[in-house]
């Protein structure tokens, strides 16, 4: 599947609205962060070999954005500072004003206690040259912050990925409308709409579709020139109703993978039309849900030249009884608990029904079992697969 996606190109925004984009190109430091020494605390600024003296002249005051230009300072001399003011030449100490009593211009300072300097040095958070954000990331506040603090203006992010999400199935009706008897909500087009909203996406949802070739043919064709990829709920069953495969060779469709050795989601399926990515998932929620998390979150993150999130997968010990795993690959819905000793445990549901859109909103991890794995008891090591860590 990834072999047939590419990053998709760059596109300058300002850096206030950088937040959630996908950094297109590494950041370097142009200038030290602070491009001077300033002062730690409000206070006074003197040399320290003059301490022992006790009394100081108030030769003048540095603030933020405003320095002491005098000169350097003199023996015996202070300067009154104020936090992240530049220090004035000579000033290497800054004594809090806590430790002060002053009259006019005259001011008596007690050591600091510890020593300390109080004086933060030129570059102290980052040097020019320095790397800030590498080519690849999701930008976070934290992120953006340190940009900003760079003097960066403007970034260059990948461009969104565009991804259609059809639905389909004679049974689905919109939530907010009536459904007759026998019809259904559709439900995972709007959860993969949000999830890939999540990963950095921007999802075209088209109105669910029933199950005949030339309707879900007409709803995807006029969508494949303004998206990058296309995502197809249902459909795919065997027989008489796999429909959205037939439809989709109406425009060309090239199959590449047929199906996938897991559970749920073993329908899942992929090609392209001319060129462009199709992602077909299994009708049922939790199986559609599992198998993006499984395959529609790494196209994406192909797609946005985003590095892989190491955390979006762990390990926890089990929290109850599985069964063997047999012929495929499973990932169970669970619920992770930490407790007192900071161990994590992770409990499958009891009911693994592909059809429990409650189990899904429940859960916050997959308990991942590879093909052929024996049944294990609780308190046995297992991997497992986050949900909620976009």
């Amino acid at each position: 599947m990834l072999a047939a996606v590419a990053p998709l190109p760059p596109e300058l925004i300002g850096t206030e609205a950088a937040a959630g984009r996908t950094l297109a190109e590494t950041l370097l430091a142009s200038r030290a962060q602070p491009p001077f020494r300033s002062s730690a605390m409000d206070g006074y600024g003197v040399r320290a070999a003059d301490l022992a003296l006790g009394r100081f002249t108030v030769l003048g005051e540095a603030l933020a954005g405003k320095g002491y230009a005098l000169g350097p300072l003199g023996a015996a001399g202070a300067i009154r500072i104020f936090t992240g003011a530049p220090v004035p030449d000579g000033v290497d100490l800054v004594v809090p004003q806590e430790r002060a009593r002053r009259e006019g211009e005259t001011v008596w300072l007690d050591a600091p206690s510890p020593r300390r300097t109080n004086i933060r040095a030129a570059g102290v958070d980052f040097k020019a040259g320095d790397l800030l954000v590498r080519r690849g990331t999701r930008l976070h506040a934290r992120h953006v912050a340190l940009i900003a603090a760079a003097g960066v203006g403007a970034v260059s992010v990948t461009r969104q990925p565009r991804v259609a999400v059809l639905a389909t199935g004679t049974e689905i009706v919109p939530p907010g409308t009536r459904a007759a008897p026998g019809q259904i909500f559709d439900s995972v087009s709007f959860g993969l709409g949000a999830m890939i909203e999540d990963w950095g996406g921007k999802p075209m949802r088209i109105g669910a579709r029933p199950d005949d070739t030339v309707a879900i043919a007409a709803a995807i064709e006029p969508a494949l020139e303004a998206v990058d990829l296309v995502v197809i709920i249902g459909g795919a069953s065997v027989g008489a109703y796999d429909v959205v495969k037939p439809s989709l060779e109406r425009l060309g469709l090239t199959i590449t993978v047929q199906r996938i050795a897991i559970r749920p989601g073993k329908p899942t399926w992929f090609g392209t039309i001319g060129g462009k990515p199709v992602l077909g998932l299994a009708g049922n929620p939790a199986a559609a849900m599992v198998c993006a998390q499984l395959f529609l979150r790494p196209l994406l993150q192909a797609l946005l030249a985003r590095e892989s999130d190491a955390s979006a997968s762990g390990a926890a010990r089990l929290d109850g009884e599985v069964a063997d795993s047999g012929a495929n690959e499973c990932y169970l819905r669970a619920l992770v608990r930490t407790d007192a000793e900071a161990r994590s445990w992770a409990r499958p549901f009891d009911d693994q029904d592909t059809s429990l859109v409650s189990v899904f909103a429940a859960a916050n991890a997959l308990i991942r079992r590879p093909a052929g794995a024996r049944a294990a008891a609780s308190g046995t090591l297992v991997e497992v697969v986050w949900l909620d860590r976009p």
